[in-house]
């Protein structure tokens, strides 16, 4: 897994700061925040990190329910689920890449649900990120 951008930093990063250590995933980041609010009505962004050493990540929710976390690495993100049975199934039926459906099948179950974590490093991957948010939303 990669480095979080923002370990050891003890306040939440500014624009400016996100920009620098994504660099062109900057782009990539607002596009996937713009069409999560847009079309799935994932409207609330808070950051929050649990300490120091675990550096910052941005949780987008709608309402009061969690739905995706992204966490800033250099010059790319993770975007991470915690998905329920239901979910995890209607996932595995939006026709996602052989490299998604792997990390899908490999993804360690908690309590919460399965660990999904899909690093986002081009434009293509948000239309990934945006399949897992609506199995999350639907189930």
């Amino acid at each position: 897994m990669l480095p979080n951008a923002f370990i050891g930093n003890k306040k939440q990063p500014s624009e400016t700061e996100l920009a620098m250590e994504l660099g062109t995933g900057k782009k990539i980041w607002d596009k996937l925040a713009t069409i999560l609010k847009e079309e799935l009505g994932v409207e609330i962004q808070e950051w929050n990190s649990y300490s120091p050493k675990a550096g910052w990540a941005l949780r987008l929710k709608r309402k009061e329910r969690n739905i995706v976390y992204l966490s800033p690495h250099r010059g790319c993100f993770t975007a991470s689920f915690a998905l329920g049975d239901k979910a995890l199934l209607a996932a595995r039926a939006q026709g996602l890449p052989t490299e998604t459906l792997k990390i899908l099948k490999e993804a360690k179950k908690y309590a919460e649900g399965t660990a999904v974590r899909v690093t986002v490093k081009t434009a293509k991957d948000i239309e990934v990120v945006k399949k897992l948010a609506m199995a999350k939303l639907e189930n």
